[in-house]
């Protein structure tokens, strides 16, 4: 598919080009003084849907064969784009051609770091309607990284409505076959061209689609975990709550290292203590008889260490909604790997399985842990029934989630996309 190769950037880069030299950095000072978050405190404009303006692709492209999908490989023929600066707020919201940015080199994202993002995904349903799953949740928590690095935020129903009206464009490249998707990433970067620290005074929110097949196209694979106590993903009152690119890039070498031991992911632990945050880019569920001896299901807190995953709060609502009828209570508490380690020990461990919008569930067959600072490495046997790879939770939870996602379940979760004209 033919890609045009610029897209004009915050700042507008003809404007920037006749400027000298020395005055293309002036028109957008970077602001001093406190951050105004709110476009609408500050009498900034917001974003605007009843204000998109649409520019076709010359040349669309056609949906490959679904079983040649690869996650994040083949992309729409469109981009959603919004351009922000702090003089005026909000720009129109323009959905053109897919395309390449055009940056200058001492633009902030590039040595600052202004940049977040967001996961989730356009579905089918059997009726042949589209529907996102709670893209205000999303945009909710876009807000929020956003506010946590300077850039500015934005109305969460509007930009949901930016998105809803995307998939509604792009259409065609929502797969037709159950288990697939169109993925969705939207983004937000600082684009002032200045090596001063400060909070930029221009952004881009964009976004990009990809159609993508099952994470398990050929059913449930039971992955190997390191648990990792040399290496530290959050820690309190730093950004491991937030989804920002800076928080992804460290994390791939301690998956490397781990791969290169035999295991597909990291187990991210915390303190002396060793407790149990993360698993890789997912947040991690435990399912175990507790010591009191009732039946439990467990994650970690949102304690500011811990991403607030939507496929985490859906499972825990879906949790509450039906396991706690069989008996179970759920939690979000802190737990170690010894006291996981000490239930595998003695019968108590019944599943373990991670939660993220790429394979929605995890299932987990054993961790590698070191023993901490005066235990003996071993590795812990997560149970799994005999000849499965995944155990009755995460079996029933991707299923809840999928009924809900693909509209065999009505919910409140369920955004429907309007057909467009």
């Amino acid at each position: 598919m033919f890609r045009p190769t610029l897209l004009r950037s915050a700042l507008t880069a003809a404007a920037r080009a006749s400027a000298p030299r020395q005055l293309q950095h002036a028109t957008l000072p970077m602001k001093r003084a406190a951050r105004f978050y709110s476009n609408k405190d500050a009498g900034l404009a917001d974003v605007d849907p009843t204000k998109l303006v649409v520019t076709k692709h010359h040349a669309p492209g056609e949906l490959l064969n679904e079983e040649n999908l690869v996650f994040g490989r083949t992309f729409s023929d469109h981009m959603l784009a919004i351009e922000w600066n702090s003089t005026t707020g909000w720009g129109a919201p323009q959905v053109k051609p897919y395309q390449n940015l055009s940056l200058d080199p001492a633009t902030c994202v590039f040595h600052y770091g202004f940049s977040c993002f967001e996961g989730m995904k356009a579905y089918r349903t059997s009726s042949g309607d589209l529907r996102l799953f709670r893209p205000k949740d999303n945009m909710e928590r876009m807000n929020k990284s956003c506010q946590r690095i300077a850039l500015p935020g934005f109305n969460p129903d509007a930009m949901a409505e930016c998105i809803a009206k995307f998939v509604a464009l792009e259409e065609k490249y929502v797969p037709k076959r159950r288990g697939y998707s169109l993925y969705l990433r939207p983004t937000m970067i600082g684009t002032q061209a200045t090596l001063g620290v400060g909070p930029p005074g221009s952004a881009l929110f964009f976004m990009i689609a990809s159609p993508v097949g099952p994470y398990y196209p050929t059913g449930f694979k039971a992955v190997s975990l390191e648990a990792t106590s040399k290496y530290v993903r959050a820690w309190p009152g730093g950004t491991g709550d937030k989804k920002l690119g800076g928080n992804y890039a460290p994390c791939i070498v301690p998956q490397l290292e781990a791969a290169s031991r035999g295991y597909h992911q990291n187990l991210w632990l915390f303190g002396e203590e060793g407790y149990i945050t993360e698993v890789g880019t997912m947040n991690l569920f435990t399912a175990w008889i507790n010591e009191d001896g009732q039946k439990e299901l467990i994650t970690a807190p949102l304690d500011g260490t811990i991403l607030e995953g939507i496929t985490r709060d859906s499972i825990l609502a879906l949790a509450r909604e039906f396991l706690t009828k069989e008996g179970y209570i759920i939690s979000e508490k802190k737990y170690t790997i010894k006291q996981m380690s000490k239930a595998a020990d003695e019968g108590r461990l019944l599943e373990v399985f991670g939660a993220g919008t790429a394979a929605v569930v995890s299932p987990v067959r054993k961790i590698a842990w070191d023993g901490g600072n005066t235990g003996v490495a071993r590795e812990i046997e997560v149970p799994l029934p005999a000849g499965k790879e995944a155990g009755p939770i995460a079996e029933r939870m991707w299923k809840w989630m999928e009924e809900r996602q693909y509209g065999d379940v009505e919910s409140e979760w369920s955004y429907p996309v309007k057909p467009a004209y």
